[in-house]
């Protein structure tokens, strides 16, 4: 038997790997701990962090980005599979898309919460997209099968746990060097995959923003907007197994290159910076306040005055029976427009605003005194035949940028259009965009009555028979459009690219705001929904733009009513933030 002395040789020591003896580790079993200093500050990391919501334009230099990538780099894996991918977001037209997405999809969950809990979500802030100056998406390559991964055969989903390891890792990281993370999942996963171009069998954990806080929040987001309170711990801590005969811990409260670019992210910090520093609750004015900072974002401080563009337009779908007006009614009306006289004209005058009455296709002779943008060529009755040919499309669309772009120099550009029969042709575009039904999108229009709302429902799902997977957004609006809307269209592109603020009307003018911004992703940071109306489909339009409308006041008078309305509220609302007291 060896005793104690027998034992004369030292214990080989490994040059690589754990060096401890079980001696070692026997006789101190926490020898492995790195001290109360260490322990301390790893505390002080982990209580401070934060879902942080505003940023600094300031750049993240790169040798910080990667200590916080090599951070997420060195979480644990299941079966040290590594499944995450890093991917570095700086491109202005990406973050344009996913700011773009994440508002309609924010708009889209509201509608599943209580009408006081959906207002408290709508005033969370998400401008981070655009604010912060580099945007990180975690993505999980899910295309190694389950069972070759050590541990992923009994916890398939597993891969998952370990990326989701990788952004608390980074997360700390940013936190401990003074960094800002926020965690952003209002995105539908797979039109952020497409966004990001992933392979199938690659899926994303959501958006990462990161950069310079420009908050220092001492507790979390959503406690102090009162969303949710932390839970007790010891009402989450169950010993041994789950309680057969209680209840379950009760669960918190969560619930071609582009020629128009969003604002830089310096912008969107100084207009946020301006507004805390007046003598007022932060966004005391809600969403105006919100409409607000995007005016300012987009560098349009000094504006006080606009245009209503309003273009009017025929169509040959009003001979199926479509609306309860005779076609004279669009000249009739735009010529009212050039005398000022119009409730569109009317309306602009009274907020301020210039008229700019275009005609885009009115039958008979040109609308005197109004802009003439007429094509030539047939247009069809959208049942049977194309409302317009590609190459009326592309010259409407041009007519519109130049008036858009001279509209520009006045400060705000308003869009208004008046044409018989357009709730119809709006309907089937917007059906053709969104996917929708035409039970889900036409409405009664001016003066419609059942059998005549029967009739437009007919009308449009003949249009739609046509456009089936066709996505090219002018293709379309040369088989379901109206020549106004494609004028519109053109107004949109041409004041965002330069740098005026553009304030939607109804249906058939805020489809034009759809429609640029598939061209165009950045032109969505440069539209307001002035208002939502009564037509079926024009708040599902308002939710794929990711807009929150000014003003719901059921309005059927088309002519650029409520953009001018709300435009009224935007130049007060400026002229408040002009002259209000500022704090130190």
């Amino acid at each position: 038997m060896t005793t104690e002395g027998d034992r004369g040789y030292a214990r080989p020591v490994p040059r690589i790997g754990d060096t401890s003896s079980a001696a070692q580790r026997r006789s101190d079993p926490s020898g492995w701990a790195m001290g109360a200093a260490v322990t301390d500050a790893l505390g002080s990391v982990v209580a401070g962090r934060r879902d942080i919501r505003r940023y600094r334009p300031d750049p993240v230099p790169e040798e910080l980005l990667t200590t916080v990538l090599d951070a997420g780099h060195r979480a644990p894996s299941v079966g040290h599979s590594q499944p995450w991918r890093f991917i570095v977001v700086s491109d202005r037209t990406t973050r344009d898309r996913a700011a773009h997405m994440a508002d309609r999809a924010r708009l889209e969950q509201a509608e599943h919460l209580t009408s006081e809990r959906a207002a408290r979500m709508l005033d969370l802030k998400l401008e981070g997209l655009r604010e912060a100056p580099v945007g990180v998406v975690v993505a999980c390559d899910r295309r190694t099968p389950a069972t070759g991964v050590l541990g992923r055969a009994t916890f398939p989903d597993a891969d998952l746990w370990s990326c989701a390891t990788a952004i608390e890792n980074m997360w700390l990281t940013a936190r401990a060097h003074g960094l800002g993370m926020g965690w952003v999942t209002l995105f539908d996963p797979d039109e952020l995959a497409d966004l990001l171009g992933l392979p199938e069998g690659v899926v994303t954990l959501g958006w990462l923003c990161l950069g310079w806080p420009d908050e220092r929040p001492p507790s979390p987001g959503l406690e102090r907007a009162a969303w949710s309170r932390r839970t007790p711990l010891e009402d989450v801590v169950i010993r041994d197994r789950w309680p057969g005969d209680e209840a379950a811990p009760q669960q918190p409260v969560s619930h071609q290159r582009p020629e128009v670019h969003g604002p830089e992210g310096d912008r969107l910090v100084s207009a946020t910076d301006a507004a805390d520093e007046l003598l007022s609750p932060p966004e005391s004015l809600g969403v105006l306040d919100r409409a607000l900072n995007r005016v300012l974002a987009v560098g349009a401080q000094d504006v006080t005055a606009g245009t209503l563009v309003l273009a009017g337009a025929d169509h040959p779908v009003t001979d199926l029976g479509v609306s309860a007006f005779p076609p004279s009614s669009t000249r009739d009306v735009l010529d009212a427009t050039v005398t000022g006289t119009s409730i569109g004209a009317a309306t602009a005058r009274g907020a301020g605003l210039a008229v700019l009455p275009v005609d885009a296709g009115v039958d008979g002779e040109p609308v005197g005194g109004a802009r003439s943008a007429r094509t030539r060529g047939e247009r069809g009755d959208l049942a049977s035949t194309d409302a317009m040919s590609r190459a009326a499309v592309e010259a409407l669309v041009a007519s519109g940028r130049e008036i858009g772009t001279e509209a520009a120099a006045s400060g705000l550009v308003c869009l208004g259009e008046v044409g018989v029969g357009n709730t119809t042709v709006a309907a089937a575009l917007a059906c053709a965009l969104l996917d929708l039904e035409p039970q889900d999108a036409v409405g009664l229009g001016s003066g419609s009555d059942a059998d005549m709302v029967a009739t437009k429902r007919e009308v449009v799902a003949c249009a739609l028979a046509r456009t089936k997977g066709e996505q090219d957004p002018l293709r379309l609006l040369g088989l379901v459009g109206g020549p106004e809307i494609a004028l519109l269209t053109g107004v949109t592109l041409g004041a965002a690219a330069a740098g005026a603020p553009v304030v939607l009307d109804g249906l058939a003018a805020s489809l034009p705001g759809v429609i640029a911004a598939r061209l165009e992703p950045g032109v969505q940071a440069y539209l307001l929904a002035g208002q939502v109306s009564r037509e079926r489909a024009h708040a599902l339009v308002l939710r794929e733009l990711g807009l929150e409308p000014l003003l719901d006041l059921r309005l059927r008078a088309g002519e650029g009513v409520g953009a001018c309305l709300a435009a009224s509220m935007v130049l007060q609302g400026l002229a408040v933030r002009r002259v209000a007291a500022r704090t130190r």
